[in-house]
This record gives structure tokens, sequence and C-alpha cells, in this order.
């Protein structure tokens, strides 16, 4: 196995468990290395560090598989995905869609694994991954025994990696619609047409977490509603609900899972979210709960300060348009954006308004996508539920 060195910088990183080594942290240019390649990591003094895959072309040049001096092979990737496996096992009395491997937290840089009824999405979004796709896929149809594999890997990441992208079934066949059921509510999502990894597994929690606030006859908005995670959880509640979202697909497949669930009728509508809640300000509507579940405004730091502004607009207007006593949930799936922000942002629309906030609920990604203390990049889903 090759050998690298690293910056004091990395060093200090590295021991404090951090999985990446950027562009700027290799001590000196690695020689005779292929893109992809696996190393091991030391220190000048040749102390051992970490074990990882190399991509030059990427600004995270290093990607840690294992902070023990271990030989990357195929029984090496099988326990690795047998303890993220074993990891969930709990979440089967929930639903039967859940993430199985979550990249870095799981110790798999560049993976991710979703488990939908039967099925499996994977993206691997990393070179150093892609170089291991056969024995990744070989092992999860031997472990696993899926009826089909769709791979859903992220075009732009893989861009970045120098790798091109091309989705689809890898293995089995997969319909166009799989039928999953999350607590007791139905849902029928599509690998082919649905976002992220097919379905935002992550808010499983947190729907959960705030439906235990729906009643009977309650007035509930939920905007960015994609496949209505939210909305069907308080129709199930008997809450009268509006759908928002810009995507004819996410307000077909909202109306498509209402019918699946014999809920009653309720109102969709396509259009801007920001546009919507524009129009509701001069509106004589009012809501006892609204849900704001945007997609990610900041996906890198540059971004936050105009993504911030679209956040307060959000929860400025929203609470403009609740009863007394009514609830906002609102979620960034930003790391760039967390908790802190969340809160500080509440604080100052609180004190434009003359509004007092009381935090009901802090909310964050749900079990089976690990927020890892050492990888603070894991943290990326906060939310906060406040009352009026």
């Amino acid at each position: 196995m090759k050998k690298i060195t690293v910056s004091k910088e990395a060093i200090v990183k590295l021991k404090s468990l951090f999985c990446w080594v950027y562009q700027n942290e290799l001590a000196t240019p690695p020689k005779d290395l292929a893109d992809g390649d696996i190393v091991e990591i030391y220190t000048a003094g040749g102390e051992f560090l970490a074990v990882g895959y190399i991509n030059q072309k990427s600004v995270i040049s290093v990607r840690v598989l294992s902070f023990e001096k271990v030989e990357i092979n195929k029984e090496f990737f099988r326990a690795k995905l047998q303890t993220a496996i074993d990891k969930r096992k709990h979440i089967t009395s929930k639903s039967n869609a859940y993430r199985l491997v979550h990249s870095e937290a799981d110790m798999l840089a560049g993976l991710i694994v979703d488990f939908y009824n039967g099925y499996l999405a994977i993206q691997i979004n990393t070179l150093g991954m892609e170089k291991q796709r056969d024995i990744i896929i070989e092992l999860l149809v031997d472990m696993l025994s899926p009826k089909g594999i769709f791979d859903k890997s992220d075009a732009k990441v893989r861009k970045k990696e120098g790798i091109e992208t091309q989705n689809g079934v890898v293995y089995g066949d997969v319909p166009n619609e799989i039928e999953i059921v999350e607590n007791g509510i139905k849902f029928s999502m599509s690998l082919y047409d649905g976002q992220k990894t097919g379905f935002y597994l992550d808010q499983r929690r947190n729907r959960d977490i705030v439906s235990k606030y729906v009643h009977y006859d309650m007035k509930v908005l939920d905007v960015f509603c994609n496949a209505g995670g939210f909305g069907l959880y308080a129709l199930s509640k008997g809450a009268n609900v509006q759908f928002v979202d810009a995507s004819s697909s996410a307000i077909s497949q909202v109306e498509n899972n209402i019918l699946l669930n014999s809920f009653p009728e309720s109102s969709a509508i396509k259009t801007d979210a920001f546009e919507f809640m524009t129009k509701e300000l001069e509106s004589n509507n009012r809501y006892d709960l609204i849900v704001l579940d945007p997609p990610p405004f900041a996906k890198t730091q540059k971004e936050a300060s105009g993504a911030m502004k679209g956040m307060k607009f959000l929860l400025d207007s929203a609470l403009k348009i609740l009863n007394p006593n009514g609830m906002v949930a609102i979620y960034s799936c930003s790391h760039h954006i967390g908790m802190k922000q969340l809160e500080e942002m509440s604080i100052e629309i609180s004190k434009n308004n003359k509004m007092p906030l009381q935090i009901v609920e802090h909310m964050y990604a749900d079990i089976d996508h690990p927020n890892i203390i050492n990888i603070p990049n894991s943290a990326y889903l906060t939310g906060l539920l406040l009352r009026k």
C-alpha cells in the first residue's frame, strides 16, 4: 500500500477522527499514485494516522476509511456493511424504508445505500468508492438479497471527482413505483423520478414528532411538501391540510399518496413557495401549524448569507399567518445553516415582531442518518418547532 504524509493541521484533525484531508494539507505532492488508489496516511516522522483513498482532482483529496492499519479488501467492506446494517435493525418496527449506509458516518466515505421495501438505492459519489463498485454491489446482493438495485449517484458531485454518471438499474428489476410504509402511513415513491435517493428518509423522526402536536380539524400548511410527508401525518390525525410545492411530480405524488391512504381529498397547489407565502400574507387565511422544509439553500459557505435571507422571509411570513398559539416547524438541510443559526434567526424575527416564541422541539435527522461528533458535516439536518 502506498504512503502519503500530511501537514500539521491535517494531523490534528485526523487524530480527532475527522475523515477528510484537503488538497492544501498534503505535505508533499504524492508521486506514482493514481487517483482513487488506497493510501496509508502518516506524519512526516513516520507515525501512522489512517488509511483511505486519494483523488488529487478533488478539493477533498483524501477520505478516510479506517483509523486502524488494516487491509482494504472485500472482507473489510463486508464487515463495514454488516456493522451499518446491524445499527439499523430497530428501525424495521417503524418502517420498511431506511438508510443502510450513510457515507463517512458509517466509515464508508462516498457510499450511500437506502432500503425501500426490498429494493436498494445506491449513491457512489467519489472516485475512490467508484473503484470498489463491483465489490459493493456483489456484497449488497449477497448480504441483503434485494429484488433490485438502482443507482441514484449525484452527477454534480461525481463531476467534481472527475467521473461520469449513468443512473439506472444495476441489479435485478426495479418497478416504476414502490410502496413503503412509515409509522403506519403509506407512501408510493419512485427511484426513477424521486428526489435524493427516492424519499426524504431523514425526516422520519421529525414527521412523527410534529404529528404529536396535531389534532382533529387543525389547519395545517405543508410548504415544500415534496411527497407530502408532514401533511400526510397531519391528515392521519384528522387535520385539514394545504400542500404546496413547485414540482409537478411532487404534487402528483401527494395526490397519489392521499388516495393510497384513503384520506379525505385535500388541496395540493403547484406553485413557488415564496410567491405562495407572499399571497397568503395578503389573504385572510390563517393556520394552526405551518411546516417549512425547503431544499438546501446553502450548499456552500458562500451561499449561507443569501440562504438566510430566504429562510428569514419564510419564517417571518409563517408567523404572521399563524393563529394565536399556532406553531411553525422550520428545517435546514445544510450544515452551513445549523441549529445555532436557526435559533439566532428566530430570536431576530421574534424581536422585530415583538412576538415571544417558545421552542417546543429541537429536531435532527433520524438515527439511520448518524450524526458523528467528530464529523461536523454529518449534522446537516436541523429543525425547530416554534410556538407563537
